[in-house]
Parts: structure tokens; C-alpha cells; sequence
């Protein structure tokens, strides 16, 4: 166990998750601030729905300076990001080593192992399946609605709540 712990495999697979995971929260975190969609649960209200505290408090937040105090979550998120890609890179790039080495045959370098179809298709399987979640969990909070949920607009709302 403790082999495969130290693997490429074991380092590929772990962080291509965490990359995915990083890249959809941050990318969440961005749009969530500038998208705006009437009744949806993944939005910013309408500067119109906000209660007399809530205009206040963002206008005080406004104030704000620093773009890191600003932007805290996001440059975390990212950052977070940026790691585990160059972990999934460096592991991906141990794994094919490792084969090529086992097989008699020449290993890539990590500039050419970098140019290879083969690990952006495991990034990108990844990157896609949690932008559908994201996309799905967003555009339905918009019409379905699921007692006891953050996520679902009201059971007693109207269904004109929701669309513009």
C-alpha cells in the first residue's frame, strides 16, 4: 500500500479530483458574483431585493481595498487549483514513466509528456462532468423546488418568482 501511495498513479488520479474540484469552486465563486438570475438559489439578488441592511453592507464592502482582502476565496480557490494541476501533471507524467521505462521504451520528458493528448483528456473528462453539475444544480434551482432546501426557491413561491 505504501508503494502505491508514493505512485504516479496514485498521485495522477488523487489530484486530476482536486483539480476538477478547485476549478469548478473557483469558477462557482466568480459567476455567483456577477450572474444574476430572478429566484435562483446560485444567484446574487437584484440590488432591488436586498433589505435597507443588506444595501448598506454592500455598499460598505465596496469600500474595501486590497485586491487580495477583495478577492480572497477566489486566489485561494485558484491557487488550489494551480496546485493540484502540477500534481496531477507530475504524477501522470511518473506513471508514464514508469510504463515506458517497464516496457523497454523511451520515456517523454515533462515538456513533451505536457504536449500529450492523453493528459488533457484526463483533465478535461474531469473539467467537464463539473461544469454539467454546476450548470444543472443552477439552471434547475431556477424552476424545481425540494422542501427544506437552500437550494430550491420556496414551495410557496410563484412560478413567475423566477425568469428574469
Amino acid at each position: 500500500m505504501g508503494a502505491y501511495l508514493a505512485s504516479g498513479h496514485f498521485w495522477s488520479a488523487t489530484a486530476e479530483n482536486w483539480e476538477s474540484e478547485f476549478l469548478q469552486m473557483a469558477s462557482y465563486v466568480v459567476l455567483t458574483v456577477h450572474l444574476r438570475q430572478r429566484g435562483s438559489a446560485e444567484s446574487s439578488p437584484y440590488p432591488d431585493e436586498l433589505t435597507p441592511e443588506e444595501r448598506e453592507r454592500a455598499r460598505r464592502d465596496e469600500q474595501v481595498r486590497g485586491f487580495w482582502k477583495r478577492n480572497s476565496l477566489t486566489l485561494t480557490l485558484l491557487g488550489l487549483f494551480v496546485l493540484s494541476f502540477v500534481v496531477h501533471l507530475f504524477g501522470s507524467w511518473r506513471d508514464t514513466v514508469a510504463e515506458q521505462l517497464a516496457r523497454g521504451q523511451a520515456a517523454p520528458s515533462l515538456g513533451q509528456f505536457l504536449g500529450e493528448p492523453e493528459f488533457w483528456f484526463e483533465s478535461f473528462q474531469n473539467w467537464q462532468s463539473e461544469f454539467l453539475a454546476v450548470a444543472a444544480i443552477v439552471v434547475l434551482t431556477i424552476f424545481l423546488r425540494q422542501i427544506g432546501s437552500s437550494q430550491s426557491k420556496a414551495l410557496t413561491d410563484p412560478d413567475d418568482k423566477t425568469g428574469d
